[in-house]
Parts: structure tokens; C-alpha cells; sequence
């Protein structure tokens, strides 16, 4: 960590900050675009051009905390910077590792197995395939669906994959061979998303069609349809319910083959400005929340506790117990919100203006992570202090929270 100390302050109360050598060893972990990006939103200034510098000029009440190593050293690519008179801190992090040789083109979702050793990811070119995690090593590809595949994820085992596409069908493969063993049909519309009961013996998907159904794996049928909306479907949840929330009685016996969904919230994310929690067993609404636009995603942070991402760029959470009015509404820019992941006491949100940052109750920082360069970051996955995210320009990349 070397920190930066002001040197001398000009009459106009900016500090400005000497960095002879800084700038070159800096540069091996940043692009020189990536930095220039990232200093001009926090106002910060070059001058007079990137070969000569040899000085920052920094806003008053602004530190910088600059992480960086030689090149040939264990990697720490992190910038720590601070406002202390807005009482604001961001930490930009770089990726650890590019995956460049998966897709072509976009890559739509993403996922990582249980034991960490593997990754999916499906594309806008109609392709998902397995990878190793470590070094993106492709092993296999998965070929079945038509048209562009839009959600894949692992079952809990890490050695059974889901995915659902825009041919309206739910498919579940086997990552040691490759092979489909189960094709679910049913929905209208393209599957948007999906989610997995307890250990994967149901699950659920959210499609165009307005509706969201309810599947048993073992005997690859719909057990019902939970909710027909008349809104397309973009985002769907399952969460175990607070002791506290009523989640009503079921109006039917359910079926023996559902399991698990007992005391099981559902939560869809509509494109008609509409977030509905209904019991999942019970089919029983539990609430409906209109928000400022479409709602692209949605997860449970605890039994009562949930975030929802709309397409203006507004994350609501809202607490299941009193959702009438909003805990806190996190706008950042007006990006649409593709994807919200609950992360250790907080959680990982990415928009469609590139941007992807990590709020942590324990940390008094944001954690940005850095280098999609406007592109959408389409999907996150984590695995213990790895995080991994999709984008549009076709990359998988790698961050070690260990890098900061």
C-alpha cells in the first residue's frame, strides 16, 4: 500500500500529489483508458499529458490510496479512494483474470458449480458451454436449445445444469457428459429466468408468457402454473420465509412430488413495473409493489429482507413485513439494472452502463469492480472470495476479493 500525502497545497485548495514512478508500476494492473476513466468520475484531473505525468491534481477532501506491486509479484490491484467531507469511499478493484476464449459474442449469464471448479455461461450466439473456473478452459458444450439460451445455472450438486431459452423450453444436462436428460415444455414464450427448490428436486421458471411455473425434475412435468401475470416475467426468486410472514394455506392438497416449498417465497420481477411475492406452496399473495419502471431482477437477502433492480436503474429493498413503502432506494445512474446477487451481509448489483459494485453493511466502502468499459455486465456468480461477471463484449471476468 503506498499512500499518497499531499506535497504542497495550491491557492486555490486543491491538493496536488507527487507520483514519480507510481504511474508506470500503477499501470500494469490499470489500462491507462481504465484509469483516466475512473479518476475523471471522482473528479479527478491529468495533466499535461499521460507520458510526462508526474503529478495528480485531487479535488480538496479527497485521499487516494493507491494499492500496486511490480509486475512479477503476487497482483494487488485495488485503488482506495475517499470523500471525507461527503463521508464516501470506493474501493476500485481490476479483475485478477480475463476469459477471452468461451463465447464470441455477448455472454448473456454465467454461473459457477458448488466446489468452485466449474463454470456455465450461455451467449447471445445461441451457445452455452462448461469451462474450468480457474483458467477458463472450455470442457464441454451444451447443444439442444434453439434461438438464444437466457439463463443457466447449477443445481446444488454442481454436476447438473439448468437452463431455459427463447425456444420456450426448460432443459436440465448433465456438466460430466454434456447430455440433456430431461426437456421441460410448456411455457409460451422464452424462459427468462429460473430458480431451484432446496436441492433441486423442483424448480421454477419465469417466461415471457406472463407466467411462472412449478416443475418436477424426477418426472419432468409441470406440477402448475404459480402465477399468470399477463406481464412478462424477468426475474424470479425463491426464499425460505420469516416465521413471521403469513404465507396463507394452499386452496388444494399440494402434490407429494413437491418438495421443499413449504414456507417458500416466491418473488417475480415483471416488466409491467410490478414486484410480486406470493407463497410458493400456497400460491397465496403475499404482496404486490409497483415501482418507478420494469423490474429486471430480483433476490432475498434473509427470510424477510429482498432487493429488486428496475430497468430506470433504481435497486428497492423492501422488507416482506412492511412492503407498502421501501427501506432504502439505492439510484447510482439511471443504467437499467440487470442482476442482483445477495453476497455475505450485502450484495453484488451490475447495470447496463458497465458498472458492477459490491455494498457490504460491515465495509465503510463501495467495492467497484472495474474494466467493462460501458459494456452491460449481463450476470454475476461468486465462489468463496472469487467473483466472476459476464458482459456484453464477450468476456468472463475473474476478481479476487483477496486483491484488496
Amino acid at each position: 500500500m503506498l499512500e499518497l500525502k499531499p506535497s504542497f497545497i495550491d491557492s486555490n485548495f486543491n491538493t496536488t500529489l507527487q507520483v514519480s514512478g507510481i504511474l508506470r508500476c500503477f499501470a500494469t494492473h490499470f489500462s491507462l483508458d481504465s484509469l483516466s476513466f475512473l479518476l475523471e468520475i471522482l473528479d479527478l484531473y491529468f495533466f499535461p499529458s499521460y507520458l510526462g505525468l508526474d503529478t495528480i491534481l485531487i479535488s480538496s477532501n479527497i485521499i487516494a490510496n493507491f494499492c500496486c506491486e511490480p509486475a512479477g509479484w503476487v497482483q494487488t490491484k485495488s485503488i482506495h479512494i475517499s470523500c471525507p467531507k461527503e463521508n464516501t469511499s470506493s474501493k476500485f478493484l481490476a479483475p485478477y483474470t480475463t476469459f477471452s476464449r468461451i463465447h464470441t459474442k455477448s455472454i448473456t449469464c454465467l454461473d459457477i458449480s458448488s466446489g468452485g471448479g466449474l463454470g456455465v455461461s450461455s451467449s447471445s450466439d445461441g451457445s452455452m458451454k462448461i469451462w474450468q473456473a480457474s483458467n477458463g478452459e472450455l470442457r464441454r458444450g451444451l447443444e439442444g436449445h434453439v434461438f438464444d439460451v437466457n439463463c443457466c445455472r447449477f443445481f446444488p450438486s454442481g454436476l447438473v445444469v439448468l437452463s431455459g431459452g427463447m425456444d420456450a423450453q426448460l432443459k436440465i444436462w448433465s456438466a460430466e457428459d454434456a447430455s440433456c436428460v430431461v426437456t421441460f415444455k410448456g411455457h409460451k414464450g422464452g424462459i427468462l429466468d429460473t430458480a431451484i427448490v432446496d436441492r433441486g428436486r423442483n424448480v421454477v421458471s419465469g417466461s415471457r408468457d406472463g407466467t411462472a411455473r412449478l416443475w418436477d425434475c424426477g418426472r419432468s412435468a409441470c406440477l402448475g402454473v404459480i402465477a399468470d401475470c399477463g406481464s412478462s416475467i424477468n426475474g424470479v426468486a425463491v426464499g425460505a420465509a420469516d416465521n413471521s410472514i403469513n404465507l396463507g394455506s394452499p386452496e388444494q392438497t399440494p402434490s407429494e412430488r413437491e418438495v421443499g416449498t413449504e414456507a417458500k417465497m416466491l418473488l417475480l420481477a415483471r416488466e409491467d413495473k410490478k414486484l410480486q411475492c406470493l407463497g410458493l406452496q400456497s400460491r397465496q399473495p403475499v404482496f404486490l409493489f409497483i415501482g418507478s419502471d420494469a423490474f429486471n431482477c430480483c433476490t432475498f437477502l434473509s427470510g424477510f429482507l429482498l432487493l429488486a433492480g428496475t430497468q430506470d436503474g433504481n435497486i428497492y429493498q423492501l422488507d416482506v413485513r412492511s412492503p407498502t413503502v421501501p427501506i432504502q432506494v439505492i439510484h447510482r445512474s439511471g443504467a437499467p439494472v440487470l442482476s442482483l446477487l445477495s453476497f455475505r451481509d450485502g450484495f453484488i448489483a451490475s447495470q447496463g452502463d458497465g458498472s458492477c459494485f459490491i455494498i457490504q453493511q460491515d465495509l465503510d466502502y463501495v467495492i467497484e469492480l472495474t474494466e467493462a468499459d460501458c459494456d452491460p455486465v449481463y450476470k454475476v456468480a461468486t465462489w468463496e472470495k472469487q467473483i466472476y461477471t459476464c458482459c456484453r463484449d464477450g468476456l468472463v471476468r475473474r476478481y479476487q476479493l483477496s486483491d484488496l
